[in-house]
Order: C-alpha cells, then structure tokens, then sequence
C-alpha cells in the first residue's frame, strides 16, 4: 500500500528523510481494527519523528502519521484518536505512546489502530476536517478547558499566529467566549489570526496593554521570557511544544513572586475528542485547511510544514 514512511533519520535536512512508496499491508491483532484511510493530517511531531525525536530507531522503516478519519472495518465514517494505551508489566507502568512511535502511522492507505480508538466522525465535518482534530486540536482543547483554568470573558494570550494549534486554540477559544490576543512574527500572519477570530494580533515581544489570565505557548525558547511577562499574578503558562527550541532561562523569581501556574500537555483522552468534535459540530466550527495534497506528494506537504509557512493544518489524501 502507498504509504509515506521513515526509514533513517536525519537531524539537519529532516524532509530528505521522509520516503513515499509501498509497505506492506498492515496485520490487525485482535481487539483491532482496520481502518481505509480518506484524509490524514501533518503536525510538527511528524517534522520531529524524520529527526529521529519519537519513534526509536530499531522500529524502523516507520510510516509516519498521527491524524486520520476515514471509514472502518464495519463501513462507519470515524475519526482515529492516536494515543495508544498500553497494558504493562506487573509493577511497572503502563506504556503510552502515539501512533507512528511504536505502531505505524497513518500517512498509507490502511492504519490499524485499538478499536477503541475510532470515535464516529460527526457527518457536520468533512474527512479532510475531521482529520485535523486529533493531535493538533485536541491539544488545544485540553489547553484552554482543562489546564488553562480559564472561563468565558478571560483574556488568553497564543504565541504564534497561523499554525495548526494556534488557529485550533484561537478558533475554540474565541467560540468558548474568551478574548483571544495573538502574536506573530508578521503582518500577514496577525491578519491572518484577526480573520479567523482573534480580538487582538500584537508583533511577536510586543507589550500588551495589560497582562492576561493564561498563555498558550507551543514555540518554547522565543517566547518563553515574555509569556511568563505576559501573565497576571496566579495566571497559568500552559505548554504544548517547543517548535523554537527546547532550552530556556526562566526568572524564578517571577514565578514564585506572582504565583504563576506553568502546566505541560500533549493530546487528551477518547472521551475528550469526543467532547471535541461535538464542540466543533454544535458551533459549526471547522478548522483551516492550508492545503491539501495526494499521499503521493507527502514530500511537497512535509516541506510545506518544515517551512512554517502555513495558515492552518496541511492534510494529505490517500
């Protein structure tokens, strides 16, 4: 089957990595599923896995691919949610990981996946739409309602203006009855945030006209001194991602003067996609689609996402 797939990493040049071609069809174990892809969708995590950050090295060739919707081994339409729970050993924890780590991904024409793990695609969303929702959106889901601690009326701040969490956190926030402030590095990118719902699109490092209840931060070394700045006493810096870099000095001063909350988070639970995609559907919500391109040209979408140049999600169709 036409998958795009890993098969050694490269740290420097990562999209040189990525190879398109055949594998071999998937076997489904029992308490499986089957499932024909129709859309799946690229996130940074898959620019991270061609580094070598994710799946390890003796798992390879990997097909790469968290997102997907598409139609199962009993004909209904759902959408795959890509964390992949584990039993362990007695006394050790149980295994967590998401798809395309230690099970293969969902850029090919079949994924198998826990049957558990398909939740019935709302028929509101198409399956290029339902595709983007399960990594980039779920997470911004769980930023905003359960770690962010906000309520409608807060004033939340996304560093980052056009990305595919970024237009997630800014669509949902504003939906949820937030004021949502932006930053972006240009012009066009806070026209961008401003057109598909934010109240106020600042320059990156901006001083903002008063501090906000939460920060919502995926970019890491950049922005982290001034989203702590930015945030009230006892506000929340909730990080999802470190696309800027991993390493960063933090005032610890500040932190403990003003009470500050700082809460890490990736993906949610079954029951939160759910949520999620009944959110969408109730506000007739559907997230931006930057392009979307056949599996065959995976390499051409990669690059689309590796450049940063995109306004919302980038899907690739098998």
């Amino acid at each position: 089957m036409l998958s795009a797939y890993v098969e050694r990493f490269d740290r420097q040049d990562p999209v040189s990595a990525l190879v398109v071609g055949d594998r071999p069809e998937p076997a489904v174990p029992d308490g499986w599923a089957a499932v024909e892809v129709r859309a799946a969708s690229i996130n940074h995590h898959d620019i991270w896995s061609l580094r070598g950050v994710g799946p390890a090295e003796e798992n390879l060739p990997m097909i790469l691919g968290c997102d997907a919707a598409g139609i199962d081994d009993e004909g209904r339409e759902v959408v795959v949610h890509a964390v992949i729970q584990e039993s362990a050993r007695r006394g050790e924890p149980a295994v967590r990981s998401v798809l395309s780590e230690r099970h293969q991904g969902t850029f090919a024409e079949r994924v198998v996946v826990p049957r558990e793990n398909l939740i019935a695609k709302p028929p509101e969303l198409s399956f290029a739409e339902a595709a983007c929702l399960p990594t980039a959106w779920l997470t911004a889901y769980t930023m905003l309602f359960r770690q962010a601690g906000v309520s409608a009326g807060d004033t939340v701040l996304v560093q980052g203006a056009s990305g595919g969490l970024s237009t997630a956190l800014i669509v949902l926030g504003r939906a949820a009855g937030l004021r949502v402030w932006v930053t972006g590095r240009t012009a066009d990118k806070r026209e961008y945030a401003s057109r598909i719902g934010a109240h106020e699109a600042f320059p990156s490092d901006a001083r903002l006209p008063e501090r906000v209840d939460a920060v919502m931060d995926s970019v890491g070394t950049a922005t982290w001194t001034h989203s702590l700045k930015a945030l009230r006493p006892e506000g929340t810096l909730v990080v999802a991602g470190a696309t800027s870099g991993h390493v960063a000095e933090t005032h610890i001063a500040r932190v403990f003067a003003h009470r500050l909350r700082i809460v890490g988070t990736a993906m949610g639970s079954a029951d939160d996609l759910r949520r999620l995609l009944r959110f969408c559907a109730l506000h007739k919500l559907t997230p931006p689609i930057h392009d979307a391109l056949p599996l065959s040209r995976a390499r051409e979408a990669f690059a689309t996402v590796a450049d940063g140049e995109v306004r919302g999600k980038v899907v690739l169709l098998p």
